[in-house]
């Protein structure tokens, strides 16, 4: 059977590092309340001439170096944004340019913080049906520009970042121990709107809006969530947790990562976080996260990686693969 194998990884954050005691001028907070409550300690912050695209382009460029291969090698684009430039085109088409593709396809993926799980899951579906047989998926944010800055309950959360795979078709045996994803589970539940939102858009009031959270509410749903997935992940495959060589979840809290990981038995030493350096950089997160743990040596060919995101609407997903 055909497998969707990850044949290169790469990763970028802005020049601008904001540590928690900068924004202590900026809003009534302090470091220690923002440690405490999230983990955090500090985030990268888009300049004014680094956008979604320029970040993802450089992801996409770094991703293309690790794994060897030219921009002449990929058919597919796929961009997991909430933070696009323009309305239209998308970005990911941007991307496509400045990068100098001519042939293929590119398009945006909209699930705000699960955005690059679904990515990722929509890529084998088209490697899989061999529409494409080598697949750029990148997650690429700005959030600062959606943040409200007066609002110290979400401006302190978030950052920006890119990071992307490429994946590639590859014969696998039909067997756990095979590269590639194994598995891939999505939800959304549209219920959940308003606990996660942004109040803008083009449609509405056409403006741009800014993002608005109820922090508590989304917490109490988070863990339940998660583990719905990744117990859905376990079903299909027949593993469990033991078997779990690195968990990388979202980075949205580390208070959520650490009851997540606590609910599902997964060893604390095998959790991959990274919030304290990068905040929340919804689809941006698990890349970079992903990104770090293979630079410094962490993940390994032949690693059981499980993926995990949940973000505004709400979405929710996990996705099973061997390194």
């Amino acid at each position: 059977m055909i497998r969707s194998v990850v044949k290169g990884i790469g990763a970028v954050t802005p020049e601008r590092v904001v540590k928690n005691a900068e924004l202590e001028g900026v809003v009534e907070t302090t470091d220690e309340w923002i440690v405490q409550r999230t983990g955090i300690r500090q985030r990268y912050i888009a300049g004014e001439h680094e956008t979604t695209v320029s970040l993802g382009t450089k992801a996409a460029q770094a991703a293309l170096e690790n794994a060897g291969l030219t921009i002449d090698d990929i058919d597919l684009i796929i961009l997991a944004t909430s933070t696009p430039n323009h309305t239209f085109p998308a970005s990911a088409v941007e991307i496509q340019h400045a990068l100098g593709m001519k042939h293929g396809f590119a398009f945006d993926m909209q699930a705000v913080c699960s955005g690059f799980v679904y990515a990722v899951t929509t890529a084998d579906m088209y490697i899989k049906s061999g529409m494409a047989k080598r697949v750029i998926v990148i997650g690429a944010e700005t959030f600062s520009r959606l943040l409200d800055w007066k609002d110290r309950t979400t401006c302190v959360l978030f950052g920006d970042g890119a990071g992307a795979i490429i994946m590639e078709a590859a014969e696998g045996n039909g067997l756990t121990s095979d590269r590639g994803v194994l598995t891939a589970n999505l939800r959304s539940d549209g219920s959940h709107q308003e606990k996660l939102y942004v109040d803008g858009g083009p449609s509405t009031t056409g403006t741009v809006g800014h993002l608005r959270m109820e922090g508590r509410e989304v917490f109490k749903h988070a863990v339940g969530m998660i583990t719905d997935v990744i117990e859905a992940s376990f079903a299909t495959t027949g593993l469990s947790a033991d078997d779990i060589d690195w968990f990388v979840p979202h980075q949205a809290n580390k208070r959520i990562i650490d009851a997540s990981a606590k609910k599902l038995n997964i060893a604390e030493h095998k959790v991959v976080i990274t919030v304290d350096q990068h905040g929340n950089t919804s689809a941006a997160s698990v890349p970079l996260a992903l990104a770090t743990a293979v630079k410094d040596g962490r993940i390994k060919q032949g690693d059981l990686i499980l993926l995990e995101a949940m973000g505004g609407g709400f979405t929710w997903g996990a996705v099973l693969l061997r390194w």
